[in-house]
């Protein structure tokens, strides 16, 4: 445990350092809210200086020890007009400010914890609608205090031990009465807590104690002890159902990414498959179109071998029309300049060319190319748009 600092100056240094630790000595709050956590301490600390910053070992349910802020003191509980300071702790969890703190209280050796109370559980645990209706980043610690000290004075939730005052020793023969006669209601020792808001004086008389001894018969033990024992009862069954009903939630929350990550894979699935889809379509009337051009060119020159005897091979092809003989030249002039330039490849690595002239021509040969192949382009893109033309006046018809 870090020791409390002592003022308003040491409160903030104090904050700031174990705030701002790095490595496995830190303090597991996020980074984000660190500040938001060291402002709300330093308006606690300002608004009720009877409550003190420290760091302490705080153990989980499950056993989980971890190291956390907490503000140790008491708050003021004003009742029947007199004020009294009721000891609590108040522990900021990991996940503060996001979630309320974990408030106890912390009853001294002479305080009993009130059973039932409205707020209090026998084990010292707060629960109030204002940690139940924590709001983020709204509520905050001074609140928090001051809605403490108005549930805890509508009903208190700690009271004094109720401690009997020995006899007075019988005064001894030969000394002045006055000596020994027992102290006065002025002479008691005073309580470390004030006198309980549920009756008793400052001083307890050895009449009511007697006569509280002869009261608590054994019916009466034995309610005390059923109740307690139901008390913990109850208090086992709701850990018991919390956890359950935790672990329910954690496997229904896997439950439910593991149907959203499928979610994600089917709909990129179908995404892909509409995408082939529409893909092949496309590549069915390229192919359907050149089906027809092919039929249509079978069925021209169909008869057309018949009568022929001696076939020259240069003028066995005839361009139907003027985009077709200007595509036949603009291929025929590109495959002639790929020849020309693998002819200078060879005769470079023979050695018989220049490796100056072999780069010139080589330019040249390159531009002509590239000329002859960006005019086969153009034509190949009108003669689609012709066949297009002529499919959609075929099917028109």
């Amino acid at each position: 445990m870090v020791l409390p600092p002592s003022n308003p100056q040491e409160v903030q240094q104090f904050l700031s350092a174990v705030l701002s630790q790095r490595g496995p000595s830190s303090l597991p709050y996020d980074e984000p809210t660190k500040w938001l956590i060291r402002q709300h301490l330093l308006n606690l600390i300002s608004s009720y200086p009877s409550l003190e910053p420290k760091t302490a070992a705080f153990t989980h349910n499950d056993g989980r020890s971890v190291n956390l802020l907490q503000a140790d003191g008491t708050i003021p509980m004003p009742f029947h007009g007199v004020t009294y300071n009721i000891p609590v702790i108040i522990w900021l969890l990991e996940s503060y400010p996001r979630h309320p703190p974990c408030v106890y209280v912390n009853p001294t050796a002479d305080m009993i914890i009130k059973r039932p109370h409205s707020h209090v559980t026998p084990s010292g645990l707060v629960s109030l609608p204002y940690l139940q209706n924590w709001v983020y980043p709204s509520s905050n610690l001074v609140d928090l205090v001051s809605n403490l000290s108005a549930a805890f004075a509508l009903d208190p939730p700690l009271y004094s031990r109720r401690r009997p005052q020995p006899p007075p020793p019988s005064p001894p023969t030969g000394y002045d009465s006055s000596l020994s006669r027992p102290p006065s209601a002025d002479q008691s020792l005073p309580r470390p807590f004030p006198p309980s808001p549920y009756g008793g004086g400052g001083r307890v008389q050895v009449q009511h104690v007697h006569h509280q001894q002869q009261s608590d018969d054994a019916a009466e033990v034995f309610k005390r002890n059923a109740i307690n024992k139901m008390v913990e009862m109850v208090h086992g069954d709701l850990v018991s159902m919390r956890r359950a009903r935790e672990a329910e939630a954690e496997e229904l929350l896997s439950l439910q990414a593991g149907l959203k990550r499928r979610e994600e894979e089917i709909n990129r699935g179908l995404k892909e498959m509409v995408d082939e889809k529409e893909t092949l379509e496309q590549q069915l009337q390229v192919i359907s179109m050149n089906t027809d051009i092919l039929d249509s060119w079978v069925r021209e020159n169909q008869g057309k071998t018949k009568n022929l005897v001696d076939l020259d091979v240069d003028n066995a092809f005839e361009c139907g029309d003027t985009l077709s003989k200007q595509m036949l030249e603009c291929t025929a002039l590109d495959l002639a300049v790929e020849d020309a330039i693998y002819s200078l490849d060879k005769s470079f690595q023979d050695g018989v060319v220049p490796f100056d002239l072999y780069l010139r021509n080589v330019r040249l040969l390159s531009r002509e190319q590239f000329f002859h192949r960006a005019t086969a382009s153009k034509v190949r893109a009108a003669q689609m748009e012709v066949q297009v033309a002529a499919i959609a006046g075929r099917l028109h018809s």
